[in-house]
């Protein structure tokens, strides 16, 4: 479970995102959505592995130290995959893949670990 803090920070960025998708804004909206599944992360990591929480790791380090922890989970590493997918020249990433719906399933699939 994420701690109250955490989940507010969590569903800021999420409703952001959702904002964002609405008012036209794409790339805002996966901006968010890659904050919100790096809190996730972050939180995750620091109740699995002894890290200080002021550890000061950016979302593609989260994003990668995450996959290689998650060996056995091909799905969070799917999901990791999507979320680090960088965008085109057109600034899109590819039609199948939505930040959004990636970073809620992650942020659910990450609380309800260990």
């Amino acid at each position: 479970m994420y701690k109250d803090e955490v989940k507010l920070k969590i569903e800021a960025e999420l409703a952001l995102a959702v904002k964002y998708r609405e008012q036209g804004f794409e790339g805002r909206a996966r901006v968010c959505s890659r904050r919100a599944a790096g809190i996730a992360i972050r939180a995750y990591l620091q109740r699995i592995l002894p890290v200080p929480p002021e550890m000061s790791l950016n979302v593609n380090e989260l994003f990668l130290l995450l996959s290689n922890l998650s060996d056995g989970l091909p799905e969070i590493q799917l999901a990791v995959s999507h979320l680090s997918t960088r965008v085109n020249e057109e600034f899109q990433l590819p039609p199948a893949i939505d930040l959004l719906a990636e970073a809620r399933w992650l942020v659910i699939t990450l609380e309800n670990l260990t």
